[in-house]
């Protein structure tokens, strides 16, 4: 069994005086795709903001590989390799599609190792070198979508999070972030994934938690999950 890379315990968040996540807890082990299910508000969101110090957890503790980073300042935890890409994908408009992916880079000293990963990006996204020197924010919704995991690889992320990567996306382009998330998990990116389609989420997915009004309710490997009927009831629509 693989090592458990990232470990979320008993988390409590709060927005203001309302409280977001319930004593939230999962695992997500090296090389696994592992994915949050729930409905709007749930705390998908707030929970992959937590882990990267967006949200500050109000009790428990967030740990990579064994090392808590609770405390630690957003930038820090990056810094460590949990890259986070968020929903909206937060493209900076005004500067081009290689600005962007090199902005992606802002902790790699190393010249070599900047120019090998944005040629390696470019070869997973070849529309990206198309459209290198082109404005990001000219491109569609789904070219943005590869810009914004582009930009997170760019970081060479022990974990990333990718939040809602299929949101707002024609069902072509929808599969086509699909097959690249699955692509990079085989290549050896471990991922928590947070998606809106739960039934293409749970076809990537290892394993599964199921978060609802802040906390986790349900939890296991994928394909179990996925033939079990309640959360096809909730989640997947009634076959």
């Amino acid at each position: 069994m693989s090592e458990t890379i990232l470990t979320v315990d008993r988390v409590t968040a709060f927005y203001g005086q309302i409280q977001a996540l319930r004593g939230v807890s999962l695992e997500v082990r090296k090389g696994q795709i592992v994915t949050l299910l729930g409905s709007n508000g749930a705390g998908k969101s707030t929970t992959l903001k937590t882990i990267s110090g967006l949200v500050r957890a109000q009790s428990g503790d967030v740990s990579l590989a064994g090392d808590s980073i609770k405390s630690l300042p957003a930038h820090d935890i990056a810094r460590l390799g949990v890259v986070h890409v968020p929903e909206g994908r937060c493209i900076l408009r005004g500067l081009s599609v290689k600005e962007n992916l090199e902005l992606g880079a802002f902790t790699v000293k190393d010249a070599a190792t900047r120019r090998r990963r944005i040629e390696e990006v470019y070869a997973l996204f070849p529309i990206l070198a198309e459209r290198r020197h082109q404005d990001a924010s000219l491109l569609s919704g789904g070219q943005q979508q590869m810009l914004a995991m582009g930009r997170g690889l760019m970081h060479g992320p022990r974990v990333m999070l990718l939040d809602e990567p299929s949101m707002g996306l024609a069902p072509k382009l929808v599969t086509e972030i699909m097959r690249i998330i699955k692509r990079l998990n085989e290549a050896g990116t471990t991922i928590l994934l947070v998606e809106q389609n739960a039934r293409l989420a749970l076809r990537l997915a290892h394993y599964a938690y199921v978060i609802e009004n802040g906390e986790i309710c349900s939890q296991g490997d994928a394909a179990t999950l996925r033939e079990d009927e309640s959360i096809v009831q909730a989640y997947l629509g009634v076959a």
